[in-house]
């Protein structure tokens, strides 16, 4: 139920949300939430541990799982009598779920509107709060290059900004090939969701730029029996907190750990490029 109640949560991001900040978030984590992953969201915005979005967080499971008992015990809809694969978007997993029952697919339209409703409040207050950060660092920024502005000539620095912003075919990254021999990556999320998405963006990079990496997504748990065959782990956000425990088996075993943040570990999802940069800064001496 914590999936399928954030699944509003991404697409408020992108449409309400006015910093960039936050459509950025809502447009990197609506795919992945539509089919069950989460995680994106729930590191990314974030909503987890974030004392603005508590009350939702906590409150719109609840209410959901009233609504579906009213509409089970009251109004005599059909309860859930089929097993579904867990990334069965949310909406199609309550109308298959329940064989199809008419009541369902009204029971599918008042979940949205009660979760929107509940959670509009708080993602302005916290959008505004982002938009102040935004607008405090553009306001520091603008000062700052006034002040060196005044004291300083600046015309040959701009230039040289000038022309690299306009050199498209720059690569965003520093790839510059530190890894020689086959390298496995193993990116570790709660699930295995989240962390296969950063394996093909890794594995899509390294093809593209012919490094010879290859990585592989797994669930937090089941790394036990496998790990020994990678040098590199990486842990998802939603898994971070491991970082001590699972690094006195790494360390024993001569394999690199490194933990990602929220906001970090999506940017990587979605650039496969920084992502392999990610990889390779991990091996430097």
């Amino acid at each position: 139920y914590v999936t399928s109640t954030t699944l509003v949560v991404p697409f408020m991001f992108m449409w309400v949300a006015k910093s960039k900040r936050n459509r950025a978030i809502g447009r990197a984590s609506v795919v992945p939430t539509f089919f069950g992953v989460n995680e994106p969201i729930l590191f990314g915005a974030p909503l987890v541990l974030n004392p603005v979005f508590f009350i939702p967080f906590v409150l719109t499971p609840i209410v959901n799982v009233w609504i579906f008992k009213f509409f089970v015990d009251v109004l005599g809809m059909n309860s859930f009598s089929v097993n579904l694969p867990w990334t069965t978007p949310a909406l199609l997993g309550i109308v298959m779920g329940t064989q199809f029952a008419l009541l369902s697919f009204v029971l599918a339209v008042v979940l949205i509107v009660v979760d929107i409703i509940i959670y509009y409040p708080f993602l302005k207050v916290y959008d505004n709060e982002i938009l102040e950060e935004e607008a405090g660092i553009k306001e520091s920024n603008s000062e700052l290059q006034d002040k060196v502005a005044a004291n300083f000539d600046t015309k040959k620095a701009d230039a040289i900004l000038a022309s690299h912003s306009n050199k498209g075919t720059e690569t965003k990254a520093d790839l510059t090939n530190n890894i020689k021999e086959q390298t496995n990556v193993l990116v570790l999320c709660a699930g295995g969701g989240t962390s296969g998405l950063l394996a093909n963006a890794l594995n899509k990079a390294a093809e593209e730029f012919n490094v010879p990496v290859k990585a592989a997504a797994g669930g937090y748990g089941a790394h036990m029996d496998i790990m020994k065959d990678y040098q590199l782990i990486i842990l998802a956000p939603q898994v971070a907190s491991n970082y001590e425990d699972i690094k006195q088996d790494t360390d024993k075993l001569g394999i690199k750990l490194v933990k990602t943040q929220g906001v970090e570990y999506i940017n990587l999802t979605r650039d496969g490029q920084a992502a392999l940069a990610f990889v390779q800064k991990q091996f430097e001496d």
